[in-house]
């Protein structure tokens, strides 16, 4: 249910900016969500304990999870990137975050992880081929990169909380301090009302507030809790073909025979990487930065 819920992402974003632009769109997905997990948060009666420094924390990594990394990928989207692609690229984040974990905090990495990454690249570069034009030209692809290493200095961000505060008034937080600055620059760069299908807009937005970023936070968690942090990074893998088949029947989105090999080297390489260990490490806080 998470890798299926995770993969309708891709699929509803690039629905959503076909319909509205990016910025604006992704205003009313994080005003939504924030309402709808505050709401859900107080109909449970859950836990409101965060002092100042946690919450300010908490709101600085969901402003990058969020506003920052989801930003760029819908503004990827816009641009022409592919589902299939975008995918991809978030696939290879829970590898490239153990790599920067390696880089920037000292944490050891395996030669497997890094063979799993090396791979996913390669993989990647056969997905994209010589001609970058299907995929939304050189910008796009540039883009979608820049939203793979948010998401992964985001992941990494979630352990400088420290603390452990619900996880729906987290996410809560996280989505409303997302709002604001997307819903200006929305209506700076893009106009008051920048939708070209009302019904395909609201529809989306709706799509992506309910099940995108409260029903995957829900499985995220449950996932965590019951099989540890690994067991959510080594779904991560199972992403990109699920999308594969979903941007077929919704988009019309195909893949030639070289770029399918690309997609299975891609998704073996990441899947070896994320592989659930025998004695898996204390389990974090999870992050909100659900598709």
């Amino acid at each position: 249910m998470f890798v299926l819920v995770w993969s309708s992402g891709y699929i509803s974003g690039p629905a959503a900016v076909h319909a509205a632009a990016p910025f604006t769109v992704l205003g009313w997905r994080f005003a939504l969500a924030a309402v709808l997990a505050a709401g859900l948060a107080l109909a449970q009666r859950r836990p409101t304990r965060m002092d100042r420094a946690t919450l300010g924390r908490v709101a600085a990594v969901g402003f990058v999870m969020n506003a920052v990394q989801f930003g760029l990928m819908y503004v990827a989207f816009d641009l022409g990137l592919g589902a299939t692609l975008a995918s991809l690229f978030h696939a290879l984040s829970p590898v490239l975050t153990a790599l920067l974990a390696a880089g920037l905090l000292g944490e050891r990495v395996s030669p497997l992880q890094v063979a799993g990454f090396v791979a996913g690249v390669v993989g990647v570069l056969l997905v994209l081929g010589a001609d970058l034009d299907h995929a939304g030209g050189a910008v796009a692809v540039v883009v979608g990169c820049l939203s793979m290493l948010t998401l992964s200095l985001g992941t990494l961000g979630q352990r400088w909380i420290g603390a452990q505060p619900d996880l729906l008034w987290s996410a809560a937080a996280q989505f409303a301090v997302s709002a604001p600055p997307l819903l200006v620059l929305g209506w700076t760069t893009e106009g008051a009302w920048p939708v070209t299908d009302t019904r395909q807009a609201l529809v989306a937005v709706a799509f992506i507030a309910i099940v995108n970023s409260i029903v995957g936070l829900v499985l995220l968690s449950h996932l965590v809790l019951r099989g540890g942090s690994g067991a959510a990074a080594s779904l991560f893998f199972l992403s990109p073909p699920v999308t594969a088949v979903l941007a077929w029947l919704v988009l019309g989105e195909t893949l030639s025979g070289l770029q399918l090999v690309g997609l299975v080297v891609a998704v073996v390489g990441v899947g070896a990487a994320t592989r659930i260990r025998r004695a898996p490490a204390p389990t974090p806080y999870p992050g909100v930065g659900t598709q």
